[in-house]
């Protein structure tokens, strides 16, 4: 874990397992929804990265998006 993004994600990522966990039934069918923002912060994580590397504006633009829809759909999971 070197950039930002490796902490963030990572970060995240733990907090969809603890909020799996903590707010809802469980079931497969819930564990399906939340396997769709842990793709985003694993994809958010080597796009981040690739950005930093590079010096690429739009893809760590790209990259704080995601990040962002998964908090977002993960949020939407659990009101739901």
């Amino acid at each position: 874990m070197k950039t930002v993004y490796d902490f963030v994600t990572v970060m995240c990522f733990a907090c969809i397992v603890l909020t799996y966990f903590m707010f809802t039934e469980g079931g497969m069918k819930t564990l399906a929804h939340f396997m769709l923002p842990a793709a985003a912060f694993a994809i958010a994580n080597q796009v981040g990265n690739l950005g930093l590397h590079s010096d690429n504006i739009l893809l760590q633009g790209l990259a704080i998006v995601l990040i962002i829809a998964g908090i977002g759909y993960t949020y939407i999971i659990v009101r739901h």
